[in-house]
């Protein structure tokens, strides 16, 4: 699971407990500017197929974390739960997108949208 905040004008993901290994990152920290959706997808993390896995773990119904070429793109995940899970788009980064599983999906989408709008501002 990760927790994700904004600070300083960054998105901040915070990889939590063992998924630091599995994932083989710690912490993601990218401009609020390039993000450029969120939102709550369960229906993007089932499934076993999440890409060709470059850096990571991935156990179909257990774990996907890590690092992810899928259609052109790379993509990190961190997902146990698909029920817990929010899709975070970018541009101009590494990553096209961030599909992370957090405690509160609708809270953190809100909380998120909220800091957008006022990077925005």
């Amino acid at each position: 699971m990760t927790i994700v905040s904004v600070s300083e004008g960054n998105l901040i993901v915070e990889v939590e407990g063992w998924d630091k290994l599995w994932s083989l990152r710690s912490r993601l920290v990218i401009p609020i500017q390039h993000v450029t959706g969120i939102c709550e997808d369960a229906k993007i993390a089932e499934g076993w197929w999440h890409g060709m896995r470059v850096a990571g773990a991935q156990v179909p119904g257990v774990i996907t974390a890590g690092t992810f070429y899928h259609h052109g793109n790379w993509i990190f995940w961190d997902v146990h739960h698909p029920e817990k899970v929010i899709v975070v788009d970018l541009e101009d980064e590494r990553y096209e997108k961030l599909i992370i599983e957090v405690a509160d999906p609708s809270e953190a989408v809100v909380r998120l949208r909220e800091a957008l709008r006022s990077a925005s501002s």
